[in-house]
């Protein structure tokens, strides 16, 4: 079967509240929530196998309601994703506010208890059916219920599809809006409502808003210049390279092996250093040059990565454990196509430590106060954007009956995504997700897989310098 000719029946969706009373009043977002370009939603994708083990669905316990009341108990503790959105000085609900989907204005979290959207289906379909489809695909979108809405404000902070299999499996569809909580954000409620699915009382990690924490300084002070915003010049007319009808998702796996082999040959590339490299370091380095090189964009071209940085500990003080709010910020590191392409994997690794190294309290804390620029957002010519998905311990993502078969976004973007995998049987594998120009997929993969072409290149560095020596 085409997972294009999927029939998914879906029922009518419901709001799930908080199973206790909790709190009514305005919360505060902070200006790392509240950013334009973080105004969408996060959506992830877990499959799951048969409750009884052999699809035959003869379990006591409905999966679904299992779930459906376990979110209704965790929503007790995180009661602000029961709530709704809103544009700040929208009291009476103005409907000239809510509908202004090009409003720069401060948005806040209305806690009334509204309740998560709630959607249950079927989809004719098996896991292993399921299985055969490498990547997301366009038409995963049926697994997930699309809200009616005018813009991002009206979207629920919280939307839920729950989806039968024929063969007794579930698929789960999450939304968060990204305004309320970052990747560990989300990682720590999904592991929430999983302990209460399986019997928990309390949730062992007690949720904190905390957004006091990060207001701006009085007087503010932007003592920085935070390059991750600053616009640079298209020399390569680069949103239309990126057209969404131009773009094709590509998938690249990297076994632990093939990450400690990147680390040897950047470490053999410098070796007057004896810095240690991180996996992410390299193989967002080595992503970054490849994507590069692959785009084939004028040399003169200033170029970034852009990438997420959790600061929760980075801060001073310290955001406390179980903020769930967005705890993180951009990583810029800059240069030029020429630079990069013709430089070595070292010299991109050290360009990706620098940024990460800038990332202080001071250099947070200006941020912050920058932000309250509202029309600010990342300038994303010639940029490549990382996110890290492979340290949220999604696959450990238990409900009562075993960790999930597959864990992913619903979709593939321009975003490059840092998953966990397990390729061929290899643990810890890292599978970078990434939509590129369909004139380049070949080249980029190429480029990607061509780890021995990065080694081969250092032997002739190295028998150069040996001539030169001589």
């Amino acid at each position: 079967m085409l997972l294009s000719d999927l029939p998914v029946t879906a029922q009518a969706p419901v709001l799930v509240s908080p199973s206790q009373p909790t709190p009514c009043k305005v919360l505060y977002l902070s200006n790392l929530d509240d950013q334009l370009f973080l105004r969408f939603t996060i959506k992830y994708i877990f499959v799951y196998r048969p409750r009884n083990g052999n699809g035959n669905g003869n379990e006591d316990e409905d999966p679904v309601e299992v779930m459906r009341s376990a979110l209704s108990k965790v929503l007790v503790s995180y009661y602000p994703l029961a709530g709704r959105l809103r544009r700040s000085g929208d009291l009476q609900n103005n409907n000239k506010n809510k509908n202004n989907s090009n409003g720069h204005g401060r948005l806040e979290v209305v806690c009334n208890g509204e309740g998560a959207v709630f959607v249950e289906a079927y989809a004719d379909l098996t896991i292993d059916e399921f299985h055969r489809f490498q990547k997301p695909c366009k038409t995963w979108k049926k697994l997930f219920y699309k809200v009616d809405a005018d813009n991002f404000v009206g979207i629920p902070p919280l939307v839920v599809q729950v989806t039968r299999l024929r063969c007794g499996g579930i698929v789960l569809c999450v939304g968060f809006s990204h305004c309320l909580c970052d990747g560990l954000g989300s990682s720590q409620f999904l592991h929430a409502w999983a302990e209460m699915a399986r019997g928990a009382t309390v949730v062992s990690v007690r949720p904190v808003w905390g957004r006091h924490l990060l207001r701006p300084r009085c007087p503010p002070r932007v003592e920085y210049s935070h390059p991750e915003f600053k616009q640079v010049q298209d020399f390569c007319n680069f949103k239309e390279r990126l057209r969404p009808d131009a773009i094709v998702s590509s998938s690249v796996c990297f076994t632990s092996a093939q990450l400690l082999e990147l680390k040897k040959i950047v470490s053999r590339g410098d070796s007057a250093c004896k810095c240690s490299y991180t996996s992410f370091e390299v193989l967002a380095a080595h992503v970054w040059r490849c994507w590069i090189r692959a785009m084939d964009l004028p040399s003169v071209q200033a170029i970034k990565l852009l990438f997420s940085v959790n600061v929760r500990k980075r801060l001073q003080p310290q955001l406390p454990e179980g903020f769930f709010g967005n705890g993180f910020v951009l990583a810029c590191a800059e240069t030029t196509v020429k630079e990069l392409s013709e430089s070595s994997l070292s010299y991109a690794v050290k360009l990706v430590q620098k940024a990460k190294g800038s990332l202080t309290n001071e250099y947070i804390r200006s941020l912050i106060n920058y932000l309250d620029d509202k029309s600010a957002r990342p300038d994303l010519v010639a940029s490549l954007v990382i996110s890290q998905w492979s340290r949220l311990d999604l696959t450990e993502v238990d409900f009562g009956w075993g960790k999930p078969l597959h864990v992913g976004p619903l979709g593939s973007d321009i975003y490059c995504l840092f998953l966990p995998s397990c390729c061929d049987g290899h643990l810890d594998a890292v599978n970078v997700l990434l939509s590129v120009p369909r004139t380049i997929i070949d080249k980029y993969e190429y480029y990607m897989r061509s780890i021995s072409d990065l080694r081969s290149s250092l032997l002739v560095e190295d028998q150069d310098q040996i001539i030169l020596e001589l």
